[in-house]
C-alpha cells in the first residue's frame, strides 16, 4: 500500500493573485502620475502623497508575490505543512507597513500644522480625485477577486459540520485594507483641500491628516493580530478543536484525550496531531482517523492511542 501523501493543504488562488498583481500595476501607474504631477506643479502635498502611493504599490506587489511564492513551492518537502503562511507571512508584513505609513503620516501632518506650507488647491484636488477614483475601482478588482476565491475554495470545502468556519483571505485582506486606507486618505484629503481653497481652512489638511493616520492606524493593528495569530498558530479557541474532542471522547465510552494540538494549513482547514488514552484495544488510530474524517475541514492528522492495562 501506497501510503505516501503530499501536504498541498490550501490552492486555488489565482483571482486572488490575478486581482493583486493588476491593482500592483494600476497602483504603481497612479504614483508616477502623482510624483509627476507634483514636480510639474511644484506640489509638495503632491509629491508626498505620490511616495506615499509607492509604499502601497510595494506591499500590495508584496501581496501578489506570496501567492506566487506558495504556488511555487507548494509541492517542495521542506515545508512541513505546506506554503500557506507565506501568505499570511506576507500580510502581516504589509501590516506592519501600513502602522509605519500611519506613523509618518501623523509626523507629517503634525509638521504642517505647525509649520503650513502653501498648496495648490485646485491642481492637488484635480490629482486627488483622481487617485479616488483609481483607489475605488482598485477596491472593486480586489472584491471580485475575494468573491471568485470564496465560491470556489467552498466547493472545494463543502461540508455539513464545518460551514461555521469562515475566515478571510488574510493576504488579499492586507491588499485590500491597503487600497481602502489609501481611498480614506484620498477622500479626508480632498475635503481638507477644498476647505483650504473655498474659506482658507489651511488647518484642514494636517488636521484631516491625523485622522487618517489614527484611523489606518486602526486598521494596521487589526490585521497584525489576524495574522499574528495565524503565524503564531493561536487556534486552540477555534470551533474545530471542541469537535475534535466530542469525536474522541463523545464517540468512543473510555477514551481520554491527554494531548491535543490543532493549528492551521490553509484559509479554513486545519492540522492536528492527538495523543488518545483508552482501555479499548479495538480502538486504533486508523479508526480514529476515519471518525474525524466526517469534518473535512481537518485534512491532517497525527493520532496517537495509549491502552491501559
Amino acid at each position: 500500500m501506497n501510503l505516501a501523501h503530499d501536504h498541498v493543504f490550501d490552492q486555488g488562488k489565482q483571482a486572488a493573485e490575478r486581482g493583486t498583481r493588476l491593482v500592483m500595476w494600476i497602483t504603481a501607474v497612479m504614483m508616477l502620475v502623482e510624483i509627476s504631477a507634483g514636480w510639474w506643479f511644484n506640489s509638495m502635498a503632491l509629491l508626498a502623497d505620490g511616495w506615499h502611493m509607492s509604499s502601497h504599490a510595494l506591499a500590495i506587489g508584496l501581496s501578489a508575490f506570496a501567492y506566487s511564492a506558495a504556488r511555487k513551492y507548494a509541492r517542495d518537502p521542506r515545508f512541513t505543512f505546506g506554503t500557506w503562511k507565506i501568505e499570511i507571512l506576507a500580510g502581516y508584513t504589509s501590516a506592519v507597513s501600513l502602522l509605519g505609513i500611519a506613523a509618518l503620516m501623523a509626523f507629517s501632518s503634525f509638521e504642517r500644522l505647525f509649520s503650513p506650507q502653501p498648496i495648490h488647491y485646485r491642481d492637488a484636488i484635480i490629482i486627488a480625485v483622481i487617485g479616488l477614483v483609481v483607489n475605488i475601482a482598485c477596491a472593486f478588482i480586489l472584491g471580485d477577486a475575494h468573491h471568485h476565491h470564496g465560491h470556489s475554495h467552498g466547493h472545494e470545502h463543502h461540508h455539513g459540520h464545518g460551514d461555521h468556519h469562515h475566515h478571510h483571505d488574510l493576504n488579499l485582506k492586507a491588499a485590500y485594507v491597503h487600497v481602502i486606507a489609501d481611498a480614506a486618505t484620498s477622500v479626508l484629503a480632498i475635503a481638507a483641500l477644498a476647505g483650504g481653497w473655498l474659506w482658507g481652512w489651511s488647518w484642514l489638511d494636517p488636521v484631516m491628516g491625523i485622522v487618517g493616520a489614527v484611523l489606518v492606524a486602526v486598521w494596521a493593528k487589526n490585521l497584525i493580530a489576524e495574522t499574528g495569530r495565524v503565524l503564531l498558530d493561536r487556534e486552540m479557541d477555534a470551533p474545530v478543536v471542541a469537535e475534535i474532542r466530542e469525536v474522541v471522547e463523545d464517540g468512543n465510552p473510555g477514551a481520554k484525550i491527554t494531548d491535543l494540538h490543532v493549528w492551521r494549513v490553509g484559509q479554513q482547514v486545519y492540522s492536528c496531531a492527538v495523543s488518545v488514552v483508552s482501555s479499548d484495544r479495538a480502538l486504533t488510530p486508523a479508526l480514529l482517523r476515519d471518525q474525524l474524517s466526517i469534518h473535512e475541514e481537518i485534512v491532517h492528522s497525527t493520532i496517537e492511542v495509549n491502552y491501559t492495562s
